[in-house]
């Protein structure tokens, strides 16, 4: 087993977002089904929340299945709404368990009936827990999303409930999804692709980004701590500059 990477619990991110990706080049390479790829992936799914939830991660955005996702073969979107059900179905005894607030971000009327159902079930059971938050990005796209607040932010304007030169970021924020959760500190990439791929444009502009060859159905709590622990090596800075006696006292701490 490999040794765990060693975490400062006062340094870290409060929210993780994860952009997880290569189920079908895994499955690929073993000879599979893209199917088989994605079934493996739910099991990385469960093992990252699980960490994350031990290690003290307040909110974890999981990206679950993107606009563009839509214009995959119908086989295997199909089967894919069908994983979505059945972890809904069989974590949220887990969930119940541990504390666990499962939201949801995306236009999810295009979901199945059913699975629509499900997820506002889940969220509905979950919504007093206090512990960890588990986002899930389902049938999510930023530039939709903020197509959507500038729509909503139109409306308001127009019936005069607001003032157009009231509005500033903090404003856009609040229409944006999910309302109220901080922005991310740390974006994780799994497969080595290098783009964000349409996923929290506006939450991430100063997320910390991290990219692993690692794809999405090897990423466990071994790769998940060492993102962790990449993150906590950084100096975030905010478009400022540190003072060198503040630059110490960040490497001192380490």
């Amino acid at each position: 087993m490999p040794q765990r990477p060693p975490l400062d619990r006062e340094r870290l991110p409060r929210h993780v977002a994860i952009i997880m990706d290569g189920n079908g080049r895994w499955a690929q390479q073993r000879g599979l089904s893209r199917i088989e790829g994605h079934k493996r992936g739910k099991d990385s799914v469960r093992a990252v929340v699980e960490t994350a939830r031990e290690t003290g991660i307040e909110y974890l955005s999981l990206y679950a299945f993107s606009t563009e996702n839509w214009n995959r073969a119908r086989s295997e979107v199909d089967a894919l709404m069908r994983l979505l059900r059945r972890y809904l179905r069989t974590e949220l005894r887990k969930m119940m368990r541990h504390g666990i607030r499962l939201l949801a971000v995306g236009d999810v009327s295009r979901l199945p009936p059913v699975l629509q159902r499900d997820l506002a079930a889940d969220i509905e059971a979950t919504k007093n827990n206090t512990g960890m938050t588990v986002i899930l990005a389902v049938s999510y796209g930023a530039r939709a999303d903020i197509a959507r607040a500038t729509r909503a932010i139109a409306h308001e304007c127009a019936a005069g409930r607001l003032d157009p030169a009231r509005i500033d970021e903090t404003v856009l924020s609040r229409y944006l999804s999910p309302a109220g959760i901080p922005d991310p500190d740390l974006l994780i990439r799994t497969s080595g692709e290098m783009r964000v791929s349409n996923f929290y444009l506006w939450q991430i502009a100063y997320s910390e980004i991290y990219v692993t060859e690692t794809l999405w159905p090897d990423f466990r709590e071994h790769q998940f701590r060492q993102a962790l622990a990449e993150y906590q090596r950084r100096e975030r800075r905010f478009g400022r500059v540190i003072a060198s006696v503040d630059r110490e006292r960040l490497r001192a701490a380490r």
